[in-house]
C-alpha cells in the first residue's frame, strides 16, 4: 500500500513538471507585460501540430523537431508582440483579452479545418516507455523524469536570464515602470517584443513535451490555459520558482484525487487551487 501511494506522489510531482512547462510562458507575460494571454494554450497546441508535421513529413525525432522550431517560435512571438499586441498593451486590459481571445478562436478553428477533430500524439520512442526502478515497488517513467528535469532547468535558466544578464535587467526595468524605462532610453516596445519571443520559446519547449506525454486536438488549448493559470496564481504571479511550486502542488493534488477516484483527479486540483487562493491570494511564492 505504501508503494502505491509513493508511486502516486512521484507521478504527481512529475506531472507538476509538465504543468510548470505549461505555465512558465504565461508567468512571463503576466509578470512582465501585465496581461494574461488567453491564446496561450492554443499556441502550445499549434506548436504541437507543427511538430507533428515535422516528425511525420521529415521522419525526424521530436527532440530534433523541437530544436528546429525554437528559433521560429522566437520570431513569431517577437513579430506578434511588435506588430499586433503592442497596439493594445497598456491601453485597456479588456482589449488585450479580446485580441488574444480572437487569436485563440482563429487558431482553434484553423487547426480544426486543417487537421480535423481527431486526437493526435507524437511517439517518443523507447524513452516514452522506459521506467526507472527506485526499489520496493516504486517506479517512475524515464520520460517523466526528463520532463521534470527540463522544467527545473528551464526555470533556473530563465531566472538567470532575468537576474544575471543585461537584457534581463532591461526586461525587469520595463516590467517595474514602463514610463520610467522609456525616459532613460530603454525601448519598451522592443523589450516587450523580445520578452514575448522568449515566451514563445518556452511555449515551443512545452509543446515538445506535451505532444509526447499525452494526446492533443484543436480544442485542447483552453484546458492547457486553465492549468497554466492555476499554476501561476498558486505559485505567485511573475514568480518562476513559484510556478514550479504551483505546478507540483497541482500535480500532486490531482494524483491524490485520482488515487481515491479517477473522476476526482481533475476536481481535486481545482479544489486545492481554490483553497490556496482563499488562504494565500498572493500565491505561495509571490514575486514581491
Amino acid at each position: 500500500m505504501a508503494a502505491v501511494w509513493i508511486n502516486q506522489l512521484l507521478q504527481g510531482v512529475m506531472l507538476g513538471g509538465l504543468y510548470t512547462l505549461f505555465a512558465i510562458g504565461l508567468s512571463l507575460t503576466a509578470g512582465v507585460m501585465r496581461f494574461v494571454n488567453i491564446a496561450h494554450g492554443d499556441f502550445i497546441v499549434l506548436v504541437c501540430y507543427a511538430l507533428l508535421l515535422l516528425t511525420s513529413l521529415l521522419g525526424i525525432n521530436p527532440i530534433l523537431a523541437t530544436l528546429i522550431v525554437l528559433p521560429f517560435a522566437f520570431l513569431v512571438g517577437f513579430v506578434l508582440q511588435r506588430f499586433l499586441l503592442q497596439r493594445v498593451v497598456g491601453e485597456n486590459v479588456l482589449l488585450v483579452i479580446l485580441v488574444t481571445f480572437a487569436l485563440s478562436i482563429i487558431i482553434e478553428n484553423g487547426l480544426l479545418e486543417g487537421f480535423g477533430a481527431d486526437p493526435q500524439k507524437i511517439s517518443g520512442g523507447w524513452m516514452e516507455t522506459a521506467t526507472v526502478a527506485l526499489g520496493h515497488g516504486v517506479n517512475v517513467g524515464l520520460f517523466q523524469i526528463v520532463t521534470f528535469i527540463a522544467a527545473v532547468v528551464l526555470v533556473a535558466g530563465l531566472d538567470l536570464l532575468l537576474y544575471r544578464t543585461g537584457i534581463g535587467a532591461k526586461i525587469r526595468a520595463v516590467s517595474d515602470d514602463v514610463n520610467a524605462a522609456n525616459l532613460i532610453g530603454l525601448s519598451s516596445v522592443r523589450i516587450y517584443a523580445v520578452a514575448m519571443g522568449i515566451t514563445f520559446v518556452t511555449i515551443a519547449i512545452a509543446a515538445g513535451f506535451v505532444s509526447i506525454w499525452t494526446n492533443f486536438d484543436p480544442a485542447s488549448g483552453p484546458i492547457r490555459l486553465l492549468i497554466a493559470f492555476e499554476v501561476i496564481v498558486m505559485g505567485g504571479l511573475g514568480s518562476l520558482w513559484g510556478s514550479l511550486a504551483g505546478g507540483i502542488v497541482l500535480g500532486v493534488a490531482q494524483a491524490i484525487g485520482g488515487q481515491f477516484d479517477i473522476a476526482w483527479q481533475i476536481m481535486a486540483g481545482h479544489i486545492v487551487f481554490l483553497i490556496v487562493l482563499a488562504l494565500r491570494p498572493q500565491g505561495l511564492f509571490p514575486k514581491y
